[in-house]
């Protein structure tokens, strides 16, 4: 997972709210793109955020 101050913990509680998103959703979407950042080839990186996408959530 990625590691997040308090303040941008707050702020982006605050913005999923604000927008009905899943924070649990967005932190593993945020954490798939940093995971494919530095490989040289990304291949699959849609694949894998498709997936996340798409899962239920247990709301």
């Amino acid at each position: 997972m990625i590691a997040l101050s308090e303040q941008d913990k707050q702020l982006l509680e605050e913005l999923c709210i604000q927008h009905s998103v899943s924070v649990e959703k967005v932190v593993k979407l945020l954490s798939t793109v940093r995971e494919y950042e530095f490989k040289e080839r990304r291949t699959g990186i849609y694949a894998a955020l498709k997936k996340i996408v798409l899962e239920k959530t247990g709301e």
